[in-house]
């Protein structure tokens, strides 16, 4: 090993080794380190084996490329001054490569800000819509919850309960007889799939034969017709061929609809032949039923 020795009152820190000066060893050292060789190669070459010694010899002078160990995030810094130059914000680069915010401003602070894309009032809107979507998604998932709670305390449906929904369902839907406008049959329409299904099931349980049931569908002519009857036909489980030639809305161009697309399929009406005496009974069996709520004296549904 090459003894060093400290030399008091030199500027240069006073090191000798045997005859070489520290001079001598630093102008040794950059000459290898611009040959190539690497602080290892120099310090066996030179012998000197104190890293803080060898660290002074070749003080400002560069390593050599091959030296340097290539830094996994260079790609990464690089494409994120790309993107930054492209306008994106740090949330987007983040996104796109995965990394931390902290690293790609340390990355792209010194490159111009993007020029922001929205006007404080439109981020202002935009920022509410997303804060409104948030609750939105709260109040949908309440909303399922009730519901599908409250679906489960139905359970399994008895006769009576059905009789007696069926007869409420009718005396709201279902054509009504007026002293002026003498109109004693059963005469039914709605929209709802769920509705025609309850009704139908409540003609079953009071022994109306399917025979009996005349079915037609009432629809606005710019709506899929032929679509429409084939559902309704699918769901009341009947040839569509028996259905009575379709009532067609005239359409309005001025009006604006909201029951339009694919899922609108008009109303389904259903007639029973020679109802008139089930009509009397549905308005007899709808009397009883407000009779026997009614707490008062006073006839409200008179016969």
């Amino acid at each position: 090993m090459t003894e060093i020795r400290r030399r008091p009152g030199d500027g240069t820190g006073g090191l000798r080794t045997g005859a070489a000066t520290f001079e001598d060893l630093r102008e040794q050292a950059i000459a290898l380190r611009r040959e190539g060789l690497s602080r290892r190669q120099i310090r066996d070459r030179l012998r000197v084996h104190n890293n803080d010694i060898l660290g002074r010899l070749l003080d400002g002078e560069p390593a050599p490329e091959w030296t340097r160990r290539p830094n996994a995030k260079d790609d990464l810094r690089d494409r994120a001054r790309e993107l930054r130059l492209q306008g994106m914000t740090y949330d987007q680069i983040q996104l796109e490569l995965g990394c931390s915010k902290s690293s790609i401003s340390l990355w792209v602070r010194d490159l111009p800000r993007p020029a922001p894309k929205r006007t404080p009032g439109e981020q202002a809107t935009l920022a509410s819509r997303k804060r409104w979507e948030r609750e939105h998604a709260v109040r949908d998932k309440q909303r399922t919850d009730t519901k599908s709670a409250a679906r489960s305390e139905i359970g399994n449906l008895g006769d009576k309960e059905l009789f007696a929904a069926g007869v409420a369902l009718y005396w709201a839907e279902g054509a009504k007889d007026k002293t002026y406008d003498r109109r004693e049959k059963v005469h039914f329409i709605n929209s709802d799939p769920g509705v025609i299904r309850v009704f139908i099931a409540w003609l079953e349980l009071i022994g109306v034969e399917r025979e009996r049931i005349r079915y037609r569908v009432a629809i606005h002519e710019s709506a899929d017709v032929a679509a429409a009857e084939l559902y309704w036909a699918d769901l009341v489980g009947v040839d569509v061929k028996l259905f009575a030639r379709t009532t067609l809305k005239r359409h309005n161009p001025k009006t604006t609809r909201k029951n339009v697309g694919e899922n609108y399929r008009g109303c389904l009406i259903l007639y029973v032949s020679q109802s008139a005496e089930l009509y009397r009974r549905i308005e007899g069996w709808w009397c009883g039923i407000v009779d026997a709520v009614d707490s008062t004296d006073e006839d409200q549904c008179p016969v």
